[in-house]
């Protein structure tokens, strides 16, 4: 049996190596997309291993990457999840656990975050019944600042949820004091950003708990799937709880009596001795990964410095190769950062030439892909536009995004070829459209 795995996987690599697309690059007619996924043969190999050992439900693949992921960033532990809107509504909906005593989030307490960002940022603080208090960000590094969180504590601020934009960390150590200070809850949502580090050490590290998403757009991914971790021990149990139905039991799927008081214990208004396997401490889920989708994540995390590296390199040859452009803005890494790039964002200056949709416009015909920063400013957004909500200060800058904002790909995939028929594209736009440079807002 043995061998005959071997043969199997053998074939797959040959498999893998005659799927490869080694046509050349054609400027206009292959397409450029602004995220993908960067796979391998050992990553082919580690889904068909996984699936020949009829590994489809979370299993010893899933455990050896939470603990190694957990490892790498220094962190004590992490639970995979489905996708990362999930590790977000896993994170958000922890705080609100009956565990945490008189410290527990409940419904009206104020959650201070920013308008431009992702919707699954934000949705778990409406869906627990909580406010979300919106605050603007800067333009260039696309993140909100410690001073801008600082004005908007208020005598219901009971937590802090924010996301780095692209890659680009915000403020994370001096906004993580602040909540220390006030004794506010911080979920790091670090999807877009693993690998980043700030004031020299990993994002992901400065909450109270972060998360990851692993879909095929992110710096590493499994298709779909996600991450919370946290080295709060109580709110690691609390994640796992809601993550695996509510239940209360901690044994692992296929395990029994862990505890060795398996029907033993007095719970709610069971009766003594109810079966601990379906005991429900929390309204949960089932928001589990599965070894397929973790078999992928242990090889792809293998390559994570060299993903790293790519998107760093790329972003920097765009940042090089448009600096002086007029009517732009580029991106700036935030101060005390290093940021492993999501992607490269451009701001259009509003009193340009030409709009944003024109020079999306030009460059999709070209096939060069192109996403906006997401929702852009989210309380715009018809499903935030009746939402109770409280905003401070104005979101000019958040609707300049609405308005002027696109971002093109960095990711690993990319080649030199790539990123310069990018650069080139952008600079014959703006050299036919004509104009006065860029001048901030």
């Amino acid at each position: 049996m043995r061998g005959e795995k071997a043969f199997i996987l053998d074939e797959v690599r040959r498999y893998h190596k005659e799927q490869q697309d080694d046509r050349p690059f054609v400027p206009g007619v292959t397409e450029i997309w602004p995220s993908g996924a960067t796979l391998d043969a050992e990553d082919r190999v580690a889904l068909v291993e996984a699936a020949l050992e009829m590994r489809i439900a979370a299993g010893p693949s899933s455990r050896t990457f939470e603990s190694r992921f957990a490892k790498r960033l220094g962190l004590r532990k992490a639970h995979l999840t489905n996708s990362g809107s999930s590790a977000n509504l896993l994170a958000f909906t922890a705080l609100t656990s009956h565990t945490l005593g008189e410290r527990r989030l409940r419904p009206g307490d104020e959650v201070i975050t920013v308008a431009a960002g992702f919707p699954t940022t934000v949705n778990p603080i409406v869906q627990n019944g909580l406010v979300p208090v919106f605050i603007d960000v800067e333009l260039g590094t696309y993140n909100t600042t410690a001073e801008r969180v600082a004005e908007a504590i208020g005598p219901k601020t009971r937590a802090i949820m924010i996301a780095h934009a692209l890659g680009n960390p915000f403020e994370v150590e001096e906004i993580a004091r602040l909540a220390k200070d006030h004794d506010l809850f911080f979920v790091e949502d670090n999807c877009d950003a693993v690998g980043t580090t700030y004031n020299g050490k990993p994002t992901g590290t400065f909450g109270d708990l972060s998360t990851v998403s692993f879909y095929p757009a992110h710096h590493l991914t499994m298709g779909e799937g996600g991450c919370v971790l946290t080295s709060d021990l109580k709110l690691a149990r609390v994640v796992e709880s809601l993550r695996d139905w509510g239940r209360d039991c901690w044994c692992e799927p296929g395990k029994n009596d862990t505890c060795f008081k398996r029907f033993d214990y007095q719970m709610g208004n069971l009766p003594h001795g109810y079966d601990h396997k379906y005991i429900f401490s929390h309204v949960g889920y089932n928001l589990k990964a599965t070894d397929l989708q973790a078999s992928l994540g242990l090889t792809q995390l293998a390559k994570l410095d060299e993903f790293t590296a790519a998107r760093k390199r790329n972003w920097q040859r765009l940042r090089d190769g448009l600096e002086g452009v007029p009517h732009l803005l580029l991106p700036e890494a935030t101060k005390n950062s290093d940021p492993s790039w999501f992607g490269f964002v451009i701001t259009v200056d509003p009193d340009a030439p030409f709009h944003r949709s024109a020079l999306v416009d030009f460059l999709e015909s070209r096939k060069i892909g192109t996403r906006r920063l997401f929702a852009g400013n989210l309380t715009r957004q018809p499903a935030y536009v009746d939402q109770p909500h409280r905003v401070v200060g104005d979101l000019r800058n958040s609707d300049i995004i609405t308005e002027h904002t696109f971002w093109v790909g960095v990711f690993p995939a990319l080649t030199d070829e790539m990123l310069d028929y990018v650069i080139s594209s952008v600079r014959e736009f703006v050299a036919a459209n004509g104009g006065p440079a860029w001048t901030s807002a």
